[in-house]
């Protein structure tokens, strides 16, 4: 594969992520999730402002955006450094769209599908998660161990030479994404201030910071 159509396929990735799918499902009910809530354009906010179904259907399309570009190229048998920059690519479109002024959400979802593309076996991640939300209402705590989890993981496997050191190093530099995106959360569960699943709040209240 010639770099053009790797850097184009990278970019297409790009372009996939960076589908505000919260905002788009927002407008639908005539509200900006940018400017409510969290601020943020994922499911978690958009639970919060619009109701499980609206939050379910982002959830859904945020996570088909990080897989289905990774499954593709995976299919036409591309080299594993454009596999992983696919991967990352699609994050980074989440989290800096140009659709929204280079905004967006926080990565967990669309990193999560991008994370299951490489690796099928990562699914089983969310069952930790549901367990640690379940337990202390905290999604950014669930989305957090996830990630280093995760990192840990597939890092193990790379270095017993059953995983693609590219696709590792992806994952890890999406759940990276996914930490720095978190800084204001780790910060609030450090003081106890966390939002908890299932709170929810009018349209009205404003974003917090």
């Amino acid at each position: 594969m010639n770099v053009f159509v790797a850097l184009l396929l990278i970019t297409v990735a790009y372009l996939i992520g960076a589908v505000p799918w919260g905002v788009v499902l927002g407008r639908v009910k005539g509200i900006d999730v940018r400017r409510h809530g969290s601020g943020g354009t994922g499911a978690t906010n958009t639970l919060r402002l619009l109701g499980w179904k609206f939050a379910l259907s982002v959830f859904v399309l945020d996570f088909a955006k990080g897989l289905l570009p990774v499954l593709a190229v995976r299919a036409i048998d591309a080299p594993t450094w454009v596999t992983a920059s696919v991967a990352v690519g699609t994050v980074a479109g989440h989290c800096w769209s140009p659709f929204i002024g280079f905004k967006g959400g926080k990565g967990v979802a669309t990193g999560g599908g991008a994370a299951v593309g490489l690796g099928w076996w990562l699914v089983l991640l969310l069952l930790p998660m549901i367990g640690i939300v379940a337990l202390t209402r905290y999604v950014s705590l669930a989305s957090l161990s996830a990630a280093l989890a995760g990192s840990l993981m597939v890092l193990g496997l790379a270095l017993w030479g059953s995983f693609p050191w590219s696709w590792a190093v992806a994952i890890v530099l999406v759940s990276a994404i996914i930490v720095f995106h978190h800084r204001t959360n780790i910060a609030r569960l450090v003081s106890g201030t966390e939002r908890k699943f299932g709170t929810k709040e009018a349209p009205g209240a404003g974003a917090a910071s």
